[in-house]
């Protein structure tokens, strides 16, 4: 059963009971834009505890506010391992009291969809649809601003943005994405929020950022970001690179921050979350780096400006709470997005590692930005497309010819010597010098002595 079904049947089920029961939300707005949603949730009147009564499978993750999550039972007979839809059932409540800017100090439940409309945060989002009758329940002028394009909190905006202040950052988001225009009262009430954003945790931060540079309008949810004010606030490091100029004869386009907008609306919808950070890191050492032309044929210059922009995005990771893995991934699109321009007078070995970098598809689709959005060359990018469609990959990552067992067997002691002789080993395989175990053990013999151990 797809996820709109489950909810349709959980909304039948509280019906059967005598409780109201719709589709809410985000998925109404998305239903009524002919968009696929990616989550559904339900409204009713219903109580936590009894949502838990008719739905035994559920889980009382925000029974405090009133959420229950329903998951769905298995077929009868069903052996195929599948993903399991889960709908977040919510009972109709007023929310009393912020103290902590995310979360009601209390909820008061409520048998008024009407009333439950209002504490939401945008008119949009604010839509209750019927599955049955197909009727849509609209209290605050939902439906009038998703024909308009406007993205409106509902009621006084800064007592919405005061009860959860990431909301600020996804009337950004939201507006970019569907490309609506934010309402006037809603875009004074963000500019004048924006200081508070800092007191948002960095991990809702995070994933509020990342869905905007994921979601095929990364441009524009930055352009916003930085028309209300809260782009100094959330990352000063690239509000920075406004005004910081480029070479022409390389940057035609304009100044940095120009150059990485261009970047960012290069990012198609659904691509991977590091791939949008690097793009958006890149240059994120070119301001503090900026040294202006020096004599009458001089020019500008960013020296070490990879090195620098390679500690800061390292920095901005760890200011944003991401895993281990993403921040090294995100770092190393960084230290290498310029590597590409020596890549045809690279070494057949240095070409092979660099290629074998993880993710190394990110490392191209970065590249291949990068170009598109200054110079326009795309030589380099072509030439490692052609590498990489020429060369088998057994070539590229070979087996290794040699282990430790056989340097000691040549006499060699284990040790910190053996990596330095194991690469030499793979540096002349991946040359092609080498190519099996005997031409490897001459190579050996012929570079290396042993050492004997003293006593």
């Amino acid at each position: 059963m797809n996820a709109r079904a489950f909810a349709e049947r959980i909304c039948r089920t509280l019906r059967a009971a005598g409780h109201q029961a719709y589709l809410v939300g985000g998925c109404v707005r998305d239903i009524l834009l002919e968009r696929e949603p990616a989550d559904y949730d339900v409204a009713t009147d219903a109580t936590p505890d009894r949502v838990q009564q008719l739905f035994p499978r559920s889980l009382a993750v925000g029974a405090k506010f009133g959420v229950i999550v329903v998951a769905e039972d298995a077929e009868p007979g069903e052996s195929i391992q599948r993903e399991v839809a889960q709908v977040e059932v919510a009972t109709f409540r007023s929310d009393v009291g912020y103290s902590d800017g995310r979360h009601p100090d209390r909820v008061v439940y409520t048998d008024s969809p009407q009333e439950d409309a209002k504490r939401r945060d945008f008119t949009i989002n604010a839509l209750f649809l019927n599955p049955e009758s197909q009727e849509i329940l609209d209290f605050v002028g939902g439906r009038d601003d998703l024909r308009a394009g406007i993205i409106r909190a509902i009621g006084r905006p800064a007592d919405r943005f005061r009860e959860d202040k990431l909301r600020t950052v996804r009337a950004v988001r939201f507006a970019a994405r569907f490309r609506y225009a934010i309402e006037a009262a809603t875009f004074t009430a963000i500019l004048k929020s924006a200081p508070d954003i800092n007191e948002v945790s960095a991990e809702r931060l995070r994933d509020e950022l990342t869905k905007i540079l994921t979601e095929g309008a990364a441009r524009r949810g930055f352009e916003l970001l930085d028309e209300t004010r809260l782009l100094p606030e959330l990352l000063p490091e690239i509000a920075r690179m406004k005004g910081v100029e480029q070479p022409p004869q390389f940057h035609p386009e304009g100044d940095v921050w120009t150059h990485t907008l261009i970047m960012l609306d290069g990012l198609r919808a659904g691509c991977s979350p590091t791939l949008a950070w690097g793009v958006l890191l890149h240059d994120v050492g070119k301001p503090p780096t900026f040294t202006p032309p020096q004599g009458p044929n001089g020019r500008i210059r960013f020296d070490e400006h990879v090195e620098v922009g390679t500690r800061m995005a390292e920095e901005i990771c760890r200011r944003f709470r991401f895993s281990n893995d993403d921040t090294a991934q995100i770092a190393a699109l960084v230290a290498n997005h310029l590597r590409f321009k020596d890549v045809p007078q690279m070494k057949p070995s240095t070409l092979k590692r660099f290629v074998r970098l993880d993710r190394f598809d990110e490392h191209l689709e970065l590249h291949r930005l990068d170009c598109s959005s200054s110079h326009g060359h795309l030589d380099n990018y072509d030439f490692v497309r052609r590498f990489l469609a020429d060369t088998p990959p057994e070539q590229v990552r070979p087996a290794r010819l040699l282990t430790g067992d056989d340097l000691i067997s040549l006499g060699f002691a284990p040790g910190p010597p053996f990596h330095a002789i194991l690469e030499a080993v793979e540096e002349a395989q991946l040359n092609g010098k080498v190519n099996t175990h005997e031409e490897a053990l001459r190579l050996v013999r012929a570079s290396f002595k042993p050492v004997t151990r003293k006593r």
